[in-house]
């Protein structure tokens, strides 16, 4: 039976929110903490090394934000499909936050066999700032890990409630519910390759923030462009703009050479030393957002060749996954006119009601 509990309803959508808000208060304590103490020692601009701490917390800062606003987005819209990309993000940020431990010993560790009564910051032994904040950064992958386990769980309880309203949208017709699966991976890519850019850019901002060099020109300039890239992509694909899709799959490529050109960057002789301690885990950004953008291209083409196969006329959203404003306004307003028509037979053809037997379905041509 489908789901037609109101937001936050069940206790599998409360879990799940829950659980995501809970990780968030807990990782951006543990980092901000790591930072303060960082920041209360060293200038962290006045060292290309040091840079990684700020670094982490920007990027752990959208990051958790950005979860947060999906996590409520995909239980409003009862999308199965975005809670499990919302579980590979998961974890994504399970191993970054692995990944970033070395990393900031990297950065701090400059003097390992030190006197730390002299070198408090650059040493590596009891009583060294790394001593301090090696704790709260090992914490941050081991709660974002239990958390994915949590995720998981309730991920397999809200599929009971509602994995059923991304692909029974658009009646009965196999090939269209195919078509209307693809649209909507499409658009769930497109929200993590915004994620993906804004936290690349802004790492690559805070490492060449001091640099008024033409890279940190390109790096600003690219901004705008990815951005409406993105927005322009969305429109085309939920129209069916046969123009404007082809030249937002042109300009996918042409992004995928800007990541080609920015992991280069990180490994070429006159620039490598700007990346000393965040070459593993910008690579692996890097690296992640290539390949989510390329699955957004090949997702894309296989959208653009089923534009004017009859799925424009068919998205009709159920009512049940519509936000609970515009299913209160529905029914105010199927009150108000208590003799007007029903929707049209192609309508409730989609429709699944409680306590009520189906109506014939008809197919759509």
């Amino acid at each position: 039976m489908p789901d037609l509990t109101p937001l936050l309803g069940t206790r599998a959508q409360r879990g799940f929110l829950g659980t995501v808000v809970l990780q968030g208060i807990v990782v951006l304590t543990m980092t901000g903490i790591s930072f303060g103490k960082v920041a209360a020692h060293v200038n962290t601009g006045s060292n290309r090394l040091f840079r990684t701490l700020p670094c982490y917390f920007a990027l752990f800062i959208l990051a958790q934000l950005f979860h947060i606003i999906l996590t409520f987005d995909a239980l409003n819209l009862r999308n199965i499909i975005q809670v499990v990309g919302l579980l590979i993000f998961q974890a994504c940020l399970t191993i970054y936050g692995g990944i970033q431990i070395q990393e900031t010993r990297t950065a701090l560790v400059q003097t390992p066999g030190a006197d730390c009564a002299t070198n408090y910051v650059t040493c590596s032994g009891p009583g060294s700032l790394w001593a301090a904040i090696e704790p709260f950064q090992i914490v941050v992958p081991i709660i974002c890990g239990l958390a994915l386990g949590v995720m998981i769980y309730f991920t397999w309880k809200l599929y009971q409630e509602f994995g059923w309203a991304v692909f029974r949208m658009v009646g009965a017709d196999p090939e269209l519910k195919d078509m209307f699966r693809y649209y909507q991976i499409m658009i769930v890519l497109l929200k993590f390759d915004y994620f993906a850019f804004t936290g690349l850019t802004m790492q690559l901002l805070i490492l060449v923030l001091a640099d008024r060099s033409a890279q940190f020109a390109l790096t600003i300039a690219a901004i705008p462009i990815v951005l409406i890239l993105l927005t322009a992509c969305g429109y085309a694909v939920g129209q069916e703009i046969k123009w404007l899709m082809q030249i937002s799959l042109t300009l996918m490529l042409a992004s995928e050479a800007y990541f080609i050109y920015k992991f280069s960057r990180l490994f070429a002789s006159g620039s490598r030393h700007q990346y000393d301690s965040t070459r593993k885990s910008l690579g692996v950004f890097i690296v992640a957002s290539f390949f989510l953008l390329l699955a957004t291209f090949c997702v894309g083409i296989k959208c653009y060749l089923d534009f004017d196969k009859g799925l424009k006329s068919s998205k009709i959203r159920e009512p049940n996954s519509l936000p609970r404003w515009r299913r209160d306004a529905m029914r105010e307003s199927k009150s108000a006119h208590p003799m007007s028509p029903g929707p049209s037979p192609d309508v409730r053809a989609t429709y699944y009601t409680a306590g009520e037997p189906l109506r014939e379905r008809i197919s759509i041509e």
